[in-house]
Formats: C-alpha cells, sequence, structure tokens
C-alpha cells in the first residue's frame, strides 16, 4: 500500500480499497515508510517475539508471587506450631 501511494495513489482510494482508515493508513506510513519489505516483515517478527517474550515474564512473575505468598502462609504456620 505504502508503495501504492509512493506510485500516486491517492489515500482516500488506497484506504477505501484495503478496507482500513486514512489514520490506520498514516499509522503505517509513520512505522513502515522508507522500509523494504524484508525489513518491515523482522520488524513485525521481533514485536511478536517481544510480545511472547513479555507474556512470559509476567507469568513466570505471578508464579513467583504465589510462591512467596506460599512460603510466607507455611513460614507463619511453621512457627505457631
Amino acid at each position: 500500500m505504502l508503495k501504492e501511494q509512493e506510485a500516486g495513489a491517492k489515500v482516500a482510494d488506497l484506504c477505501r480499497k484495503h478496507g482500513i482508515s486514512e489514520a490506520t493508513f498514516y499509522n503505517w506510513k509513520a512505522k513502515y515508510g522508507g522500509m523494504e519489505v524484508s525489513e518491515a516483515k523482522r520488524l513485525k517478527a521481533l514485536e511478536d517475539e517481544n510480545a511472547r517474550l513479555k507474556k512470559l515474564l509476567a507469568e513466570q512473575m505471578l508464579d513467583a508471587a504465589a510462591l512467596r505468598e506460599l512460603l510466607s502462609k507455611n513460614g507463619r504456620a511453621c512457627r505457631q506450631a
């Protein structure tokens, strides 16, 4: 789409053709403008990997918090016994 616009196609026509808003087009242009297709694909792959790693980190943090809570409860039970 960006290449089509660079070749002279009107933004409104492109957006209608591809079913997106002009705001989305300009967001994509700001993000991907000047990139080759391979670079854009690499960026997308890195963003996907980053999202996956963030999810894993969040899960690990929840697991660690649950273990700390369990240890603190068990520690109190042992001290009271």
